[in-house]
């Protein structure tokens, strides 16, 4: 055994563990709501999408993903009917990916489902404990996006 296994997980380890764990449990009530259609890979666009739209480039720069990799889960989502492309009133060159109906009840859906696992943590931990956490693992993602 090396000291490497059994020394405590490291950054990157923990914020995967919470990751899957968080996106297992999402999709899994998700599907169970009617939208067993979506992968956890389109949480890349799905988790940035706004009811009133947004570009591809802001949802790569947000999620931290290629702008061919989100353009690929686009086009799976509106093959699916989530999203529809339209033209950004602010600039008739650019489009806007935008909720269809579908879209929102999704969005509706995994803000509740969402909630209820934040709720769940904070009860565990105390609230004031939560927040601080949150406010520290913010502080974490914002560090580390800057070191990209």
């Amino acid at each position: 055994m090396t000291g490497h296994e059994t020394s405590e997980p490291d950054l990157g380890v923990l914020a995967a563990r919470v990751l899957f764990s968080v996106q297992r449990e999402l999709f899994t009530a998700l599907a169970e709501q009617g939208f067993d259609d979506i992968q956890p890979r389109a949480g890349a666009v799905l988790a940035y999408l706004r009811a009133d739209g947004i570009r591809a480039s802001e949802l790569a720069r947000a999620s931290g993903q290629h702008k061919q990799v989100i353009g690929s889960l686009i086009d799976d989502l509106e093959r699916l009917g989530y999203v529809e492309r339209r033209p950004d009133p602010a600039d008739r060159r650019a489009k806007l990916i935008c909720p269809t109906e579908r879209g929102l009840l999704q969005m509706e859906a995994a803000t509740s489902i969402m909630r209820a696992i934040e709720e769940r943590h904070a009860n565990a931990l105390g609230k004031r404990e939560y927040a601080a956490f949150k406010t520290a693992l913010h502080h974490v993602a914002d560090l580390q996006r800057q070191a990209d």
